[in-house]
């Protein structure tokens, strides 16, 4: 996956939705999104977004306190969403 900084990603956004890479794009080094893209090379190798999604998963899942199912029912369109997401749940000692 190749990191850009977002003015990066912002002033080269054709090059980069032309292409075939996953990328990270950071504001002042931390990772404020993903771009995946969907391009005619993005079903030969859909392998390599894979990991990307699972990181978001876990950074979601640790960030929110969800659970794997939790998570899974947001990205369930057969099931009305939530008026609110469920509290964060603090752990104990």
């Amino acid at each position: 996956m190749k990191r850009v900084g977002v003015r990066e990603f912002r002033d080269h956004a054709t090059k980069y939705l032309a292409g075939d890479d996953v990328l990270a794009i950071e504001r002042h080094g931390a990772p404020i999104g993903y771009f995946i893209p969907a391009g005619p090379h993005a079903r030969a190798d859909e392998s390599r977004a894979l990991p990307v999604w699972e990181s978001i998963a876990h950074r979601m899942m640790a960030e929110t306190g969800l659970s794997e199912d939790e998570l899974a029912d947001l990205f369930d369109l057969s099931k009305p969403l939530a008026a609110e997401l469920p509290r964060r749940r603090t752990r104990t000692a």
